[in-house]
């Protein structure tokens, strides 16, 4: 008998004392595992990741918990190799095992990247800038995002064991949100392995992950509003939970990434000659073969022009004939096995109702493969009836598509639109007309488009690759969440909280100066003062500065900026937003500089740029200049000698009218021994 798989709770392992279910090998039939729940306290997990994983996250802010990510990430690919050997029991070929595998880990990394250049280094994070409420300025209103005191339930699917977990728990961990991975039993075994790894590396904080493998039944009984599910899954399975009555009624946050019919789209204009076409059929070649077509983003629809229906599936069945199904371990084998015996009878199954209304013109469905492995040949059908609903209904989970002739544009949306909402659809054209019209008109139904040609195709990532800083999820049958997104995906985990004060108080809330809050003019210039003395508030104000006719007339010669509002008297007086020759805008932004800049070494180390500027009013000759330079964000870096200082920007006239306003970058020395 082969060893239990042991779930991860409450700081320790835990294995059943029951004998458990087998797990077979996809390859071989032979036993890789087993898996039991029984004698599992869900509950006390549940209140283990709030009382103990959740205040530990709640100790780290932002960047702390991105370098923690970033530190699992590069320890996890160090050791990938074990993970390949485990990976191929589960029918995956190496260049499956790397999607999985390898975009795990990668998008751990992406997140822990994204966590220190997005996000401040703070536990709370600003939605947009502060709303003025009153007319005096005293009575602001600011969004924030902040961490929920809760759970992050996930629970899985079989055919991405590594990735699949990963791109849930990295966003819920920079979210400050623990969580619990609840992994399909049926390729468990590598999901446990990968988890064993992250918990004897000993670099997340105890109680920010916990892992369930076996049955989660009762799971959500335990969970209210400050708890959230990401489901994957059948869209059966999610409607059950869905239902659950502390979703319904507690307020459980539910996502689901469920059924999808996604299509791949030739466009009309794309002839048998052109590369596209070569694109569009190698495109789907690949989707049907990769994870032998056990990927929720695998190309099911194959929509093209009625005239392309018997080029494109002589194409396909050219490439299909060559695939070597078996071991993936094996020499010369592209494409290896289903997950399971039960996971290829239930894709026969589908297969036999998808010929209700299409024919299958290469493959042979009733021949089952007599290996002891869970082995299947691809298998291609043609739509007789593309109105019937079999092809845009039936989700065959393995190395299954079907061809569907459309007639025009307005037909081939129609029939996009029959799928009810898909995760990804790919669009083949070199026609940027109609890439909008399709694009535009599929949109509404889909999560992704990718729109490929031969411009882009050497840097495409292709149709079935989620990536990280895009959304992944769709609408309707697709179950209408949205994991991913990059930062997107942090914030699903966090609560958006109006928060309405002075501005005083929301500069201290937020840990950012916020106009109207109080601000300090002291004897030491603040670029004389290092990231650890300088504060939020701290103001130089400099000026006047009058600006002369010429000092616009020398700026235009030296810059070759001669626009006539600045150097033609007689046209700039007709335009009346200007009424004369006025000041170009980044003389104005020159001039200020050299009223707030201190000119010696020190501290501050460089600008890097300038965000959010604008021109508010002309600057005309003999106008006089002031300026105010106010500490608006201080954001030391984790692995620098130094760190980011963002300056509040003013620059007003002799009437006190604001004429530009803008944020000043710069990079600023951190004090000698600070971390």
């Amino acid at each position: 008998m082969s060893s239990m798989l042991e779930s991860y709770a409450q700081g320790r392992w835990f294995a059943a004392s029951d004998a458990g279910t087998p797990l077979l090998s996809a390859i071989d039939g032979s036993e890789v595992a087993r898996i039991s729940s029984t004698g599992l306290d869900v509950a006390a997990m549940i209140d283990y990741a709030r009382t103990v994983g959740g205040p530990a996250l709640a100790d780290l802010n932002f960047h702390e918990r991105g370098a923690l990510l970033k530190q699992l990430g590069l320890t996890l690919l160090a050791g990938k190799d074990e993970f390949y050997e485990l990976s191929s029991h589960t029918g995956a070929t190496k260049r499956d095992s790397g999607v999985d595998i390898d975009g795990g880990f990668g998008t751990v990394l992406s997140y822990a990247s994204k966590a220190r250049r997005e996000l401040p280094n703070d536990t709370v994070h600003l939605d947009g800038p502060a709303e003025q409420l009153g007319k005096k300025g005293t009575f602001l209103g600011q969004h924030i995002y902040t961490s929920r005191r809760g759970v992050a339930v996930q629970i899985n699917a079989f055919n991405f064991p590594v990735w699949g977990f990963l791109e849930k728990l990295a966003p819920a961990f920079i979210a400050g949100v623990p969580t619990i991975v609840k992994p399909a039993s049926q390729t468990a075994y590598l999901t446990e392995l990968v988890f064993r790894r992250i918990i004897e590396s000993g670099i997340l904080p105890e109680g920010s992950v916990q892992l369930l493998c076996g049955s989660a039944r009762g799971i959500i009984d335990h969970l209210g509003g400050q708890d959230s599910v990401a489901f994957t899954g059948s869209a059966d399975t999610a409607a059950s939970l869905r239902s659950h009555s502390n979703v319904v009624g507690e307020g459980v946050h539910f996502t689901a990434e469920a059924d999808s019919l996604n299509a791949s789209i030739l466009g009309s204009d794309v002839t048998q000659q052109d590369p596209e076409f070569d694109l569009f059929v190698k495109g789907v070649f690949q989707e049907m073969t990769s994870k032998a077509g056990q990927k929720c983003t695998a190309i099911r629809r194959v929509l093209v022009p009625t005239a392309m229906l018997t080029p494109v599936v002589e194409a396909l069945t050219a490439r299909l004939g060559a695939v070597v199904v078996g071991d993936p371990r094996e020499e010369g084998v592209t494409m290896g096995a289903l997950a399971s015996i039960d996971q290829r009878d239930e894709v026969l199954k589908s297969v036999r109702g998808l010929t209700k209304s299409a024919s299958v013109v290469f493959g042979d469905p009733d021949s089952v493969d007599p290996r002891p492995g869970a082995f299947m040949a691809p298998v291609l059908l043609t739509a007789g009836d593309k109105t019937a609903p079999e092809p845009h209904e039936i989700e065959a989970f393995g190395p299954v598509s079907t061809v569907i002739g459309y007639e025009d544009t307005a037909d081939l949306l129609d029939l996009v639109a029959r799928g009810k909402g898909s995760l990804v659809a790919s669009l083949v054209t070199k026609d940027r007309t109609l890439a909008r019209e399709v694009t535009l008109g599929s949109a509404p139904y889909h999560g992704r488009i990718l729109v490929l040609n031969s411009e882009n195709a050497r840097e495409s990532t292709g149709h079935g690759s989620p990536l990280p800083v895009l959304v992944h999820g769709g609408p309707g049958r697709a179950g209408g969440g949205e994991e991913l997104g990059g930062i997107r995906g942090v914030l699903h985990h966090m609560q958006r909280t109006a928060i309405q004060a002075t501005p005083d108080m929301l500069t201290s809330i937020g840990n950012k100066w916020v106009t109207g809050s109080e601000q300090t003019v002291g004897d030491v210039h603040p670029f004389r003062k290092n990231l650890g003395e300088l504060r939020l508030g701290d103001t130089i104000v400099g000026g006047p500065r009058q600006v002369t006719r010429a000092d616009i007339d020398h700026f235009a010669e030296f810059t070759g900026d001669t626009f006539y509002a600045h150097t033609d008297p007689e046209a700039a007086a007709a335009n009346p937003l200007f009424g004369g020759i006025v000041a170009h805008g980044y003389l104005v932004v020159s001039l200020a500089a050299g009223l707030f800049v201190d000119p010696d070494p020190g501290p501050v180390l460089a600008n890097f740029g300038v965000d959010d500027l604008r021109f508010l009013s002309p600057v005309k000759a003999e106008d006089s200049l002031t300026v105010t330079l106010t500490a608006k964000l201080i954001t030391p870096r984790q692995s620098a000698d130094y760190g980011e200082v963002r300056w509040d920007a003013v620059v007003v006239n002799q009437d006190g009218d604001p004429v530009a306003t803008y944020d000043v970058l710069t990079l600023v020395a951190k004090p000698e021994g600070q971390k």
